[in-house]
């Protein structure tokens, strides 16, 4: 009887061994679908005025979007984060079709970040130094979810409204996102909602380094 039953557990846990990596494929794969309407969906408006908004770069749309919401009166001051080190207030002038010089004392340029943790910590700073408590955050729909993940742990007392920049929205004839690059940034979201993303090494790290 007992070596039956010895046998029996043996069996068990052999079958949940074999289903656990199903089980986590299925998972993964209900949260995917979930995550793939959830950037689809339109958020509601910001308020008409708030103490700031962020840009996020690194893709088209975000900066135009933030300094037009600056020009037209939606934010009273603007930080552009992740800027390229070459990039300047008259190329972003350019770009945007906006003339920023009566805006210019309103505007930061952030160089520091080089990641979205990074992203993070450098808005985290500059809204304290500017004593920013309501914020517009500006960056690709697909890329928002793990922003405000980010965001929201950097700055627990500040309210964040997202505007998502859709490609569609850029350029209607520009190629959506693949199914791989949305993949890959559920799978990078799973790790900040799970608080990890703070263990892995930065590329901030190697640039204050002077690396």
């Amino acid at each position: 009887m007992t070596g039956g039953a010895t046998t029996t557990r043996r069996h068990a846990l052999l079958r949940l061994l074999l289903a656990a990596p199903l089980l986590v494929v299925l998972a993964w794969g209900a949260g995917f679908a979930w995550f793939l309407g959830d950037i689809q969906r339109v958020p509601p408006p910001p308020p008409p005025h708030v103490d700031g908004v962020v840009a996020l770069t690194g893709g088209a749309g975000r900066v135009g979007a933030a300094v037009h919401l600056l020009a037209d009166g939606g934010a009273g001051k603007l930080l552009i984060t992740g800027i390229g080190g070459n990039a300047d207030l008259g190329a972003i002038a350019h770009l945007s079709g906006v003339d920023l010089t009566p805006l210019a004392t309103r505007i930061t340029l952030g160089r520091f970040a080089a990641s979205t943790y990074g992203n993070a910590v450098e808005t985290a700073a500059w809204a304290t130094q500017n004593r920013i408590r309501s914020l517009i955050v500006v960056t690709a729909a697909w890329h928002m979810p793990r922003a405000l993940v980010e965001l929201r742990r950097a700055l627990p007392d500040v309210a964040l409204y997202p505007l998502p920049v859709g490609v569609e929205e850029v350029d209607a004839h520009a190629a959506q996102p693949s199914l791989r690059l949305r993949a890959e940034e559920y799978s990078k979201y799973l790790l900040v909602v799970a608080g990890l993303s703070s263990w892995f090494p930065h590329r901030e790290a190697a640039l204050s380094a002077g690396v």
